[in-house]
């Protein structure tokens, strides 16, 4: 496991966009962590690398959002108010693995379902700064 200290916003956005030089066709990223502790600004930064970064918006109310970049597709996922992974199978989520690069908000609720190998990304909050993060990077294998 990797871990990595963000001190404000742009830090998060900055590890975001270095770490998606890496991405490619079929991996799957959980964004895990409470309300406010960075996971969109993570996403914000993958979608800049891509030259997407006035494209984002919350799939809060609309489970995922589509980016098409020059080469690749990303998917933006928020599954908080899916009540379990039938429900992602019942949307045709799955068929989103192998087209792009997904990444999932809140994917811990639907880790059961996913393809393994896949990151999982772990959003920690400090109650002594406002700004600090704490992220910790895993591979899932198993």
């Amino acid at each position: 496991m990797n871990t990595f200290i963000s001190q404000k916003e742009q830090d998060t956005i900055d590890f975001a966009e270095n770490f998606a030089s890496n991405l490619k066709v079929g991996d799957i990223i959980v964004l895990s962590g409470e309300l406010g502790s960075g996971k969109t600004k993570f996403v914000q930064g993958v979608l800049k690398h891509f030259g997407l970064e006035n494209e984002i918006s919350s799939p809060t109310f609309t489970i995922v959002n589509e980016y098409n970049a020059e080469k690749i597709n990303i998917y933006h996922f928020d599954v908080y108010r899916l009540a379990d992974s039938d429900e992602f199978y019942a949307m045709g989520g799955d068929e989103y693995f192998s087209n792009g690069i997904c990444l999932i908000e809140w994917g811990e609720m639907i880790e059961d379902i996913l393809p393994k190998p896949y990151i999982k990304i772990t959003f920690g909050k400090s109650k002594d700064n406002v700004n600090y993060r704490e992220l910790k990077i895993e591979r899932i294998e198993k």
